[in-house]
């Protein structure tokens, strides 16, 4: 792909370093997070969880040593299966965020170079062809028979063909060039590009409350107050019958450990952490433990088919061999 054929000279080394000064590299940039720490407040904020730590807590005090040890175990054990399973998670997204071409074509001083991606700059005469990923947004100036699948963006799976002299002629991060070739002029890197901007759209997403979730909050917070009340209300009466400060407290603290509920904190938030194990394990990314509640409570997923889940594209999967009449694999052949 010799640059003359295209007669493009394509920027000098003192553009490219004035560009890269002012638009930076091409990279995609996103929100760094103490991954572990956030982890371990989120789950700290999970109202079963606050009602084990409050349960166990009253038991260790009024002397129920082996019901607390029970809960503090029970706690370890969930917090333990979803910090892993948040780490392995956070893991699997990070790989995912880091998908880009290591290198690509340009033309600069007259002279077609390869370049790593992360070096390509605003102005730069970039080199696509059939089968290579497209590594920054940029307008055509010269084309081949080219078009290029768009699914990463529109999940549309039929290739769009682009040219200079039509008015779609702007190719972008992340797709792949289906035929031909094209010389183009990058007009936006990194997180300017379209598929950096949608990535940092969603990172304004704020996650909404599930129905059994919102439903949870609400009958935690009505045992704590009901706790609360009683305790108050027991901790009066045999403190005006004894004046012992802590006899009355105790008995009111057993009293009010009577209405709250430890086993069902224990099987939901276990039960929840188990699910959310068991789709890790079978390649399933859960970044929440709520997420097990909500895919279980759906009927019906609805999604886009071509492009999404299928490529729209034949594969053979088994042949039938007319010399011995059976079936087989074509691996096996």
């Amino acid at each position: 792909m010799p640059a003359n054929n295209f007669n493009i000279q394509g920027l000098s080394d003192e553009q490219i370093k004035t560009a890269r000064e002012k638009y930076g590299s091409n990279r995609l940039s996103y929100k760094k997070e103490n991954g572990f720490i956030d982890a371990v407040i989120s789950l700290a904020k999970e109202p079963m969880v606050v009602l084990l730590l409050v349960a166990s807590a009253i038991y260790f005090i009024s002397g129920d040593i082996g019901d607390g040890i029970f809960l503090a175990a029970a706690i370890v054990l969930v917090a333990a299966i979803s910090l892993y399973q948040n780490t392995r998670s956070r893991n699997a997204l990070e790989k995912l965020k880091t998908f880009t071409q290591p290198s690509c074509k340009v033309i600069r001083n007259g002279k077609v170079e390869e370049v790593k991606s992360e070096e390509l700059v605003v102005g730069d005469s970039m080199l696509v062809e059939e089968g290579s990923s497209v590594a920054a947004d940029g307008v055509i100036i010269h084309s081949n028979d080219f078009s290029v699948n768009e699914s990463i963006l529109t999940g549309e799976s039929l290739s769009v063909y682009k040219d200079k002299s039509k008015e779609d002629n702007l190719i972008y991060l992340g797709t792949t060039v289906a035929s031909g070739l094209a010389a183009a002029t990058i007009t936006a890197i990194g997180n300017e590009t379209r598929l950096g901007k949608i990535g940092k759209s969603l990172e304004a997403i704020k996650e909404e409350k599930t129905p059994l979730e919102l439903q949870i909050n609400n009958f935690v917070k009505k045992m704590v107050i009901a706790g609360a009340i009683v305790f108050i209300i027991v901790w009066a009466i045999n403190y005006f019958r004894s004046y012992n400060v802590l006899d009355s407290l105790l008995k009111a603290l057993t009293l009010a450990m009577s209405i709250l509920p430890e086993e069902i904190p224990v099987a939901f938030t276990t039960f929840m952490a188990l699910g959310a194990w068991r789709l890790m394990k079978l390649g399933v990314i859960v970044k929440q433990m709520k997420t097990v509640e909500t895919l279980g409570s759906a009927t019906v997923i609805c999604t886009d088919k071509t492009g999404t889940i299928t490529e729209n594209k034949m594969s053979l999967a088994k042949l039938f061999v007319l010399s011995s009449l059976k079936i087989s694999d074509p691996e096996n052949i």
